[in-house]
């Protein structure tokens, strides 16, 4: 299976990569166009601030590639973010995968969540095998508005969509490869989608 994960600058890379390769796959890290189309499953991670990430997509053009990709896509933390409309944080358009918008916690909850909590209402194959209420580890600011798309929600002060699906593209808020042995049972889920 040839597994890509997006190398465009903003991404906590390295541990996914690892997290597969306990899984017996070894990721491609790559922003080479003709790499990204010929994978079989495409990672799409985030780290870091949205306009600043949407821009190194831009410059390399996979703000336009990443809407044409026909096989599965795993968008992962900012990298789900990103896949949505628009978001609040520096009032960045996102590439429009998710038809959702991307707000900031307010201050009534600590800013950034940061740490384990649960996910709930979970649907999609991503899921399979993993228990109602299950924690994953979670470090963000900002968070997806609930759509049709969302396929698990989680608390924190709100109710609100920890992963998204539309079509051949999932995303998770949660770091499924710091999310221990359930996250590593997600990911393997995803490789086999």
């Amino acid at each position: 299976m040839k597994l890509v994960i997006i190398n465009y600058g903003a991404g906590n890379i390295k541990s996914i990569q690892f997290a597969f390769k306990r899984l017996g796959v070894d990721a491609i890290l790559s922003n080479n166009p003709d790499e990204i189309k010929e994978a079989d499953k495409i990672i799409f991670p985030g780290v870091g601030e949205a306009s600043t990430a949407m821009n190194m997509l831009k410059e390399s053009g996979l703000d336009k590639l990443i809407p044409t990709l026909k096989q599965p896509v795993l968008g992962i933390c900012l990298g789900m973010q990103l896949l949505c409309k628009h978001t609040e944080e520096g009032d960045t358009k996102g590439i429009g995968i998710f038809q959702t918008n991307v707000k900031r916690f307010t201050n009534k909850v600590k800013v950034p969540q940061m740490g384990w909590n649960v996910i709930k209402d979970l649907k999609s194959d991503l899921f399979k095998g993993i228990k109602e209420s299950e924690y994953m580890y979670l470090v963000h600011s900002y968070y997806a508005e609930h759509c049709n798309e969302t396929i698990a929600k989680t608390d924190y002060g709100l109710n609100y969509a920890s992963a998204l699906q539309h079509e051949n593209f999932y995303g998770v808020q949660f770091h499924p490869e710091k999310s221990g042995v359930e996250g590593a049972k997600i990911l393997k889920n995803f490789l086999e989608l």
